[in-house]
């Protein structure tokens, strides 16, 4: 089975053209390593089809993310997008200092949901949650940095 074959057989269920555009903006987001830009995404396609323009890819993008097919992640001031994950979401902490997005389990954000809603009477929306922060590898280089200018 292709990666990306559960993202095509939605795009039929919901009455969308299999284009070979959207099919190669797909194939692009399904080969990437995940969190591809738009911009990136939009270079590797052009590869593989020179009339793709940058517009086309927006649009599939957002018809896409509509869909569920791919889940959009903020990182740095641009969108970056991957393909949603079959076996259930995930959530991203973003890492203001080298701008690298990793995948955080859904249940770290369970007693968080329970809380809101015990407390608050809140059902929160945590389908794409972010928690932006800095990662260890640059908490361990800033200490590092600032160790040595001391």
């Amino acid at each position: 089975m292709i990666k990306h074959e559960k993202a095509i057989e939605t795009l039929r269920h919901n009455g969308h053209r299999l284009t070979p555009q959207r099919l190669i903006v797909l194939s692009t987001i399904a080969s990437g390593d995940g969190h591809m830009g738009v911009d990136e995404v939009f270079q590797v396609a052009k590869k593989s089809y020179p009339y793709m323009d940058i517009a086309t890819v927006y649009r599939t993008l957002h018809l896409f993310k509509d869909l569920g097919v791919v889940t959009e992640v903020a990182i740095d001031d641009r969108l970056h997008f991957e393909l949603t994950d079959l076996d259930g979401h995930h959530h991203h902490m973003v890492c203001r200092a080298c701008n690298g997005a990793f995948n955080l389990s859904p249940h770290y954000l369970a007693e968080f949901r329970n809380t809101l809603n015990k407390e608050f009477g809140f059902e929160p929306d945590l389908e794409h949650f972010a928690v932006s922060g800095v990662c260890a590898k640059c908490q361990e280089a800033d200490a590092k940095t600032t160790w040595k200018q001391a």
